[in-house]
């Protein structure tokens, strides 16, 4: 009887999801293309918040933030966070700061959401090049990062199961030594309450936690990937990872 609610609940979602993406995808491509990045950044991102409230209303999804003192108020940054699902995706951009995304650039072509994606200048890697899309990172992280911004990776690589962390990437640890800014690492547990590749939608309340920058001047590249990944395995095995149902 809970799957059959939670399924009931996850088609109302869909039905007030789709239509907004696409209506506000549309108002974004043609009235915000011409706004300047830092203030379109926040009315894109509006849809974002939309999302988080309409899931809390209609599947019962709520989120817990500890940590978000650590979030630099300006300056240059990069933040690692473990990946689970879509949810986080959208959650992360509504941060109190802007953040660039290192994403697949398959999803820039997605009709409509990855139309007003494009907005937020994200860095579109081709991860069937893994040479290149490293070097892309390094050469278009640095830049950004260069011009003060943030920048958001998800080390994983791909979406994995709650308790399943597979392996690390060093791309962003990588980034954030050789251009001496701190590093931030983020876990959550998104998948509990929206499962990878799985159309239900459960009630919850995603953990959200956010460490303090780990600072990498003068330390090797080993030494802050190594103490992010321990912190990051360390708060994971405290959480609930459970899969629903």
């Amino acid at each position: 009887m809970a799957a059959l609610i939670a399924g009931l609940r996850t088609c109302i979602f869909y039905l007030g999801y789709f239509p907004t993406v696409i209506s506000y995808s549309l108002i974004c491509v043609v009235f915000f293309v011409w706004v300047p990045y830092r203030l379109r950044h926040p009315l894109v991102v509006l849809f974002n918040r939309f999302f988080l409230w309409w899931l809390r209303i209609s599947c019962g999804v709520r989120y817990q933030v500890t940590g978000m003192e650590h979030l630099p108020r300006d300056g240059a940054f990069v933040l690692i966070s473990n990946h689970q699902s879509q949810w986080e995706t959208f959650y992360l951009q509504t941060l109190p700061r802007a953040l660039v995304t290192v994403l697949k650039k398959e999803l820039l072509s997605v009709p409509f959401f990855g139309w007003a994606l494009r907005l937020l200048r994200p860095i579109a890697i081709d991860r069937s090049q893994k040479a290149n899309a490293l070097k892309q990172i390094l050469k278009q992280g640095k830049e950004r990062l260069g011009a003060g911004e943030g920048l958001l990776i998800f080390p994983q690589g791909t979406r994995l199961d709650p308790g399943v962390e597979g392996t690390y990437s060093k791309s962003g640890t990588v980034l954030a030594c050789s251009s001496g800014v701190p590093l931030l690492p983020l876990v959550h547990n998104a998948g509990t309450c929206w499962p990878n590749k799985r159309f239900i939608k459960f009630p919850g309340t995603i953990q959200i936690v956010l460490g303090a920058p780990i600072d990498t001047v003068g330390k090797t590249t080993d030494e802050v990937h190594s103490q992010a990944v321990d912190w990051m395995q360390a708060q994971l095995k405290a959480m609930p990872q459970h899969l629903p149902g």
